[in-house]
């Protein structure tokens, strides 16, 4: 057996060293937790404050409601639109914040975003008819409440966060609680009040109007699939091979999907791709088709690939359907129709075809706003000339043509219109839409034109 002996000194040494790794060790850690400790706070005091401006432009947004509820003229009442456009605006930039926003707030954030829809659709409203309605005047009431519900809610949570009885907790705290469905224990947290706040949330009343958050929109059903009964699972596989042409063994159900339209899905190994068909559930319509396929040298030009587009919408039995704008993507030419009823385009009935100008394969297909939308229309005669909606155009621009459209609004109505291409002085496309029983400008487009296509703006 080996014996080591140290001498004193040696001994003394490596004390020393010992002591002074410990040192250093216990530095290292306690200013790890200063850190960590400084982290917190600044996180912490990020959090007040974001909750602060959030309580701040809520109780603004609630003064700027109640301002437009006694408004009688149409600037004013624009004017009072914008403002709560922007106090809207305002407060979803504080919730966005707030680190525990997008685990418990939905309600919250959902009422902010349609309140602040609502002020355009008003504002704009007000332009056109001087006024606003019966109607838009009790949802801009209605509201009104729920902001100031909210608003006293948040106040009373600001006071608790003031005074120290209330702490704001962090999104891993908020997703722990959460995921756990039950609350923290010990101290209250901003996050279990919010969960009240949202469990308690003051009515929002229902909003009839032209804009994404419309009762209408929820409750639409696609126009074009009317009256059809309900397909089997081989049924939709047969009209997904009779689409392309192909066997319908060549398919495997992907997924049955429910939503707002029902579809099942398939997949195939078609032309060195994979290809992807969506088919309605009602009606065995074919929904949309992918194919993941790279594509090859062109040897198609622009005009023959829409040809070949042409007539696959043809042959399939879609008919009126007009070729507007395309995007050519390396190789891959994408063409937009839209359906025509007595020389009007109806730009709501909108079909997407994609060809691959290597092969003249039709590789791509997308139609659900035409099934949405598609349906014959009882057309209204315009009750402003060509010659008034045209002197709606602004002087510095040209006009090049005009025809009639109908036009989708942000609330999916629909608006018939005279369409006028126009360019400026560089060359530049403009469209002009001028509402055909009003006179008033409903929409501008630019498009923004190359080799490749066309993109409106």
């Amino acid at each position: 057996m080996i014996h080591l002996t140290l001498s004193r000194r040696a001994w003394v040494r490596v004390i020393s060293f010992l002591a002074a790794g410990f040192l250093v060790l216990g530095g290292f850690l306690l200013a790890k937790h200063r850190q960590v400790s400084w982290y917190q706070q600044q996180q912490a005091l990020s959090g007040q404050h974001a909750f602060a401006e959030l309580t701040t432009a809520v109780t603004e947004l609630d003064t700027a409601l109640q301002k437009g509820l006694y408004s009688t003229t149409a600037p004013m009442l624009c004017s009072i639109c914008s403002e709560v456009y922007a106090k809207t605006q305002m407060a979803q930039m504080a919730l966005g914040d707030l680190p525990y926003a997008n685990v418990e707030l939905e309600q919250t954030a959902a009422f902010l975003a349609k309140v602040g829809d609502y002020a355009c659709a008003l504002s704009r409203s007000a332009a056109e008819q001087g006024g606003l309605s019966q109607e838009e005047r009790e949802g801009l009431a209605g509201l009104s409440a729920a902001a100031a519900a909210l608003s006293d809610e948040l106040d009373a949570i600001q006071v608790q966060l003031t005074e120290g009885s209330l702490t704001l907790e962090s999104l891993e705290q908020a997703t722990a609680r959460l995921s756990a469905a039950a609350d923290d224990a010990g101290a209250a947290t901003a996050g279990t009040s919010f969960q009240t706040m949202e469990e308690e949330f003051p009515e929002v009343p229902t909003l009839i109007y032209d804009g994404p958050f419309s009762q209408h929109l929820t409750q639409r059903t696609p126009l074009g699939l009317e009256g059809l009964e309900e397909v089997t699972q081989d049924q939709a596989r047969q009209a997904a091979a009779d689409f392309l042409g192909v066997r319908p063994e060549l398919f495997t159900l992907s997924s049955c999907t429910e939503g707002e339209l029902p579809v099942y899905a398939f997949s195939a190994s078609l032309d060195g791709g994979e290809a992807y068909v969506e088919v309605t559930r009602q009606g065995g319509k074919v929904l949309e088709l992918f194919t993941s396929r790279a594509m090859g040298q062109e040897t198609l030009s622009f005009e023959e690939g829409v040809d070949i587009a042409d007539r696959f919408l043809a042959e399939r039995g879609f008919e009126g359907m007009e070729h507007s704008y395309y995007i050519d993507q390396e190789g891959l030419l994408t063409i937009h129709y839209a359906y025509t009823q007595n020389g009007v385009f109806c730009y709501p009935d909108l079909m997407k075809v994609s060809v691959a100008l290597d092969t003249g394969k039709v590789v791509g297909y997308e139609s659900s706003g035409y099934w949405w939308n598609h349906t014959a229309r009882d057309l209204p005669a315009p009750a402003v000339s060509q010659e008034e909606a045209r002197a709606k155009v602004s002087p510095l621009l040209t006009v090049q043509s005009v025809q009639l459209a109908i036009i989708p609004t942000a609330g999916q109505y629909e608006v018939l219109c005279y369409e006028f291409k126009c360019a400026d002085d560089s060359g530049r496309h403009y469209i002009v839409y001028i509402d055909a029983q009003t006179g008033l400008e409903k929409h501008i487009l630019i498009l923004l034109e190359d080799e490749n296509g066309t993109l409106a703006l």
